[in-house]
């Protein structure tokens, strides 16, 4: 029996964990110098759904702080939200939220 793991294996083996148990996740969005505090907020308010304050703080906290979780859910349900804001220009990560 084999047991040697190389690393695409253990990868793949984590992010299966990872969508199948419903793990906690944190949408994080990091600061940048490209993209406008406008542009931020109207794509949280698009992406998030977020009112236009919330998510006006949420840039205010990123721009000073470098980033912020602007989310907390599944990786599943952050998945496409994070896609979506990547294709809109924003550095966004989903971290696994250690208990």
């Amino acid at each position: 029996m084999n047991t040697e793991f190389n690393t695409e294996t253990l990868e793949d083996l984590l992010v299966e964990d990872i969508t199948s148990t419903g793990t906690m996740s944190e949408l994080v969005v990091y600061n940048d110098d490209f993209n406008t505090f406008e542009w931020v907020i109207e794509c949280f308010m698009e992406v998030l759904t977020y009112p236009s304050e919330q998510a006006e703080q949420l840039s205010m906290i990123i721009h000073y702080s470098g980033k912020a979780t602007v989310k907390t859910a599944t990786f599943n349900v952050l998945r496409p939200l994070k896609d979506a804001l990547v294709d809109r220009g924003l550095s966004a990560v989903i971290e696994t939220v250690s208990v």
